[in-house]
């Protein structure tokens, strides 16, 4: 009997517990007011992008509807078809929560961590996510035109944290990835990552925020421009 009383109220603490991102964020910001709030708890809450504060919150005007380059519904397939919800075995799939979760850490100097915009820098141009960094996908394709081993080498070095020796690289220490692209129909982050595990990078470093922009853009939530 007392082992059911303890699960039930570890249970009730698990189900009511605030995250420790979200915990924070509702100290820093969290106005009361806000009408739509990003969940129950959270309304707001301020990142750090490039050095300037920028907060995060959803769209307050109920009216207000997705932009224009994320309205289309049909788009010739392929190349941009539906992608699956599971990429790779061991790559993680994530939300929009788990997703502003990576970008509290990122916010906060994590450096193991670094969150990338996989899309090419027109696109980037109109609006990315706080916190990302931008390497398009045709930096780490292979098949790419414009691809070059040796910028490879630098993003995979100096970027991400590997090491090579004799040609051999090493992954054993390197960052966690947080990719996003344009949305479930684009591939450019798909392409990123499949690159990376075919050099050996672990996959379970590998982290995929698959709704990418249009997802975004479907919550309202806020964008910065380079």
């Amino acid at each position: 009997m007392a082992r059911r009383i303890v699960l039930i109220i570890t249970a009730a603490v698990m189900l009511f517990t605030t995250p420790a991102w979200a915990a924070d964020a509702s100290k820093a910001d969290n106005k009361a007011d806000l009408k739509v709030k990003i969940t129950r708890d959270i309304s707001s809450f301020t990142v750090m992008h490039n050095g300037k504060p920028v907060v995060i919150q959803r769209n307050q005007n109920q009216q207000n509807t997705i932009v224009k380059d994320y309205a289309l519904t049909s788009r010739v397939c392929p190349p941009f078809c539906i992608q699956p919800m599971h990429l790779l075995p061991g790559v993680e799939t994530i939300g929009e929560l788990e997703m502003l979760n990576y970008i509290k850490r990122a916010s906060k100097g994590d450096p193991n961590l670094l969150i990338i915009d996989s899309r090419t820098p027109d696109w980037v141009a109109k609006g990315t996510i706080p916190t990302s960094i931008n390497i398009p996908w045709t930096q780490l394709y292979q098949q790419a035109s414009n691809y070059e081993p040796m910028v490879v080498e630098g993003i995979l070095t100096d970027r991400f944290g590997a090491t090579v020796h004799d040609g051999i690289w090493n992954f054993s220490n390197v960052k966690d990835l947080v990719f996003f692209c344009n949305g479930p129909w684009c591939g450019q982050s798909p392409t990123n990552i499949k690159a990376l595990v075919s050099m050996g990078y672990p996959a379970h470093k590998l982290h995929w925020y698959r709704g990418g922009m249009q997802s975004w853009h479907a919550f309202g939530l806020t964008t910065v421009t380079p």
